[in-house]
């Protein structure tokens, strides 16, 4: 039903030209699958991480979603910076300026040396602290602080990583992404069977061993990603002189362009943590149900995540080249393949809801029900996410208008979104279902924004000198 709504409102409103440019097709999915694979490969390290530590111990598991917790953060941050790379790489490579490229993006890696440092000193001085905004229990503590005490290495390079990643997807490199996600997995899979349960004579290290694989992974994706910039790359042209080579008025360009980029990561990031603590406030189902719901959502959002990706390159390229006869017919084309998108991963959600939760076979008949109930309401708001997420992302900011998803973002979670969700949870007392409702709402209305602000095509902005 929000599918036909969606539709007959956007064929009723404009009239949509899809584009016949073959080029743009090609160059979307040569991107967009890419990122796909990348996105589900990392999920499933994520996974595979949990569910071997989770087999080692209880407590271990807590410890390390504790610490992963300010990890995710750490992370949504420094998306935001390569989000702002990408955008504003992007129109200089649609002129063919890659020197530009380089000069800015000192500035990006100099903000992920300097939060990261933040992050390591903070974990060197008060891991204790930072465990104790998560958990109160002293068993899970220790464990977090244990697996802290070796992940606190990974942060500097975790973060040049991305970076440089995200200056690759400026230029169309995306391959490089997948080939890294596929190292990590390898690597983080195989140490955590060696290390976390002592297997073939190594050491039983539990959650130090966790560690120690995770840093591994995170160590091997780092050089590879150094060895293809500098010495495999034909586009950039990296080399090791460029690191101290900057544009004053180029870094200026990307910091002024990043803040609200930033703080959308940040808005969004913390969000989240706080929908995770008023589930957690409810009852153990409901913890249990939303997990798994999630957890399968999140494995098929990975095409709206691509999508997004592969659409902000191609919007800033084209603004970049000064094509903006193009603009309108990619615009449209890109909306009619988000509805579609939205369309068959509700489906397969719907479709693959059942057998999905049979396969979590120690769960009671409360929580399999609650599981059920929170999948259908994801087919329904991950239809709108398929739809106003790429198009706020992708084309309005990936366009060069950032303070349009940062002041929806602002709005719809912290106005509407949050406030409601806690008055459904503690004061009304409604029932976990209704709550989950409530805090996936915004997806469903920030298409409203999403579309008259798309096409109105007022969020073009030339961000190059």
């Amino acid at each position: 039903m929000a599918a036909y709504i969606l539709w007959h409102v956007m064929m009723k409103k404009i009239r949509f030209s899809l584009t016949r440019d073959r080029d743009f097709y090609r160059q979307f999915f040569s991107v967009w699958w890419v990122l796909v694979l990348y996105n589900i490969i990392t999920l499933g390290v994520n996974l595979a991480d949990n569910v071997m530590v989770g087999a080692y111990s209880e407590d271990a598991l807590s410890g390390v979603t504790a610490v992963n917790q300010i990890q995710f953060l750490f992370q949504q941050l420094l998306m935001g910076a390569g989000d702002a790379v990408v955008v504003l790489g992007s129109q200089y490579w649609g002129q063919k300026r890659t020197e530009p490229i380089k000069r800015f993006s000192i500035g990006a890696l100099l903000f992920g040396a300097i939060l990261s440092l933040g992050l390591f000193i903070a974990s060197c001085v008060a891991p204790e602290g930072l465990m104790s905004l998560f958990t109160t229990s002293p068993a899970i503590k220790a464990e977090g602080v244990t697996y802290l005490r070796v992940m606190k290495y990974s942060y500097l390079i975790f973060a040049l990583t991305m970076l440089f990643l995200s200056m690759l997807r400026s230029v169309e490199t995306v391959r490089v992404g997948f080939w890294v996600s596929v190292s990590t997995l390898v690597v983080n899979i195989s140490l955590n069977y060696l290390l976390i349960y002592g297997n073939l004579g190594f050491p039983a290290l539990g959650t130090t061993g966790a560690a120690i694989a995770t840093l591994s992974a995170r160590i091997a994706e780092f050089v590879i990603v150094v060895v293809y910039v500098f010495a495999i790359d034909k586009k950039l042209k990296w080399r090791l002189r460029d690191l101290f080579r900057w544009d004053k008025p180029l870094v200026k360009d990307y910091y002024k362009l990043c803040r609200s980029f930033l703080l959308t990561s940040l808005i969004f990031g913390s969000s989240i943590l706080l929908q995770t603590v008023i589930l957690g406030h409810m009852n153990d189902s409901a913890i249990a149900a939303n997990s798994v719901a999630s957890t399968l959502f999140q494995m098929l959002k990975v095409a709206s995540i691509g999508a997004a990706s592969a659409a902000s390159i191609l919007i800033g390229k084209a603004i970049g080249s000064g094509e903006m006869g193009k603009i309108r017919s990619y615009t449209q084309t890109l909306q009619l393949m988000f509805v579609a998108i939205g369309l068959i991963t509700s489906t397969l959600l719907f479709v693959l809801r059942v057998p999905i939760v049979n396969l979590y076979s120690d769960l009671s008949p409360e929580t399999r029900q609650m599981a059920l109930d929170f999948i259908l309401v994801l087919c329904v708001t991950g239809f709108g996410t398929a739809y106003q997420m790429p198009t706020a992302v992708g084309i309005i900011r990936g366009g060069g208008d950032g303070k349009f998803v940062m002041i929806n973002d602002i709005i719809s979670i912290w106005c509407i979104v949050i406030p409601l969700s806690f008055l459904a949870a503690f004061v009304f007392h409604w029932p976990p279902v209704a709550v989950v409702i409530c805090l996936n709402s915004d997806q469903v209305f920030k298409c409203g924004a999403a579309f008259i602000k798309c096409n109105r095509y007022r969020w073009m902005k030339k961000l190059t000198r």
